[in-house]
């Protein structure tokens, strides 16, 4: 049983992809932070050199780049990225932190950030893809549904 004092749910991890599905989720986990007076930790997963898709969805592949160079690009745009969730948080009076990461999984990083930054929850999006396509895609929602011991809110 919890204290009428204690929150329930005091950080939140919104895992983002640049997308703008993920961004209408961040958005949207912003007005569930606010309300809950949570901290938001926005996380984005750089690229592995073997995923070279920049911009999210309908970016172009690149092959073209050293290992250095990719690093620096990846993590440019996705500290461009978190810092415009930044902005919103604060303009919405929401603690936040920004964090960009690095995993040979995606799904993998968000479950440590979440287990190690202690989150209570994670609000994530989900492209809602069925049948074949999904299985084909793969999702990494689906994935950290799988394997988080962390509750997962799923935005769609």
């Amino acid at each position: 049983m919890t204290n009428a004092n204690q929150k329930l749910v005091s950080t939140i991890l919104v895992p983002t992809d640049g997308t703008a599905l993920s961004q209408n989720t961040a958005e949207r986990a912003l007005d569930f932070a606010l309300a809950l007076q949570a901290k938001v930790i926005f996380y984005h997963a750089k690229p592995e050199p073997r995923q070279s898709f920049f911009g999210g969805e309908g970016g172009g592949f690149v092959d073209q780049v050293s290992h250095e160079e990719f690093e620096a690009i990846s993590t440019r745009l996705a500290n461009e990225y978190l810092q415009g969730l930044g902005q919103l948080a604060s303009k919405a009076g929401v603690e936040f932190e920004l964090i960009v990461g690095s995993s040979g999984e995606p799904y993998e990083g968000i479950i440590e950030t979440a287990t190690a930054r202690n989150c209570d929850l994670i609000i994530m999006a989900s492209h809602g893809r069925r049948g074949i396509k999904s299985l084909i895609l793969g999702s990494e929602t689906q994935k950290v549904l799988t394997h988080s011991k962390i509750p997962v809110l799923v935005y769609r």
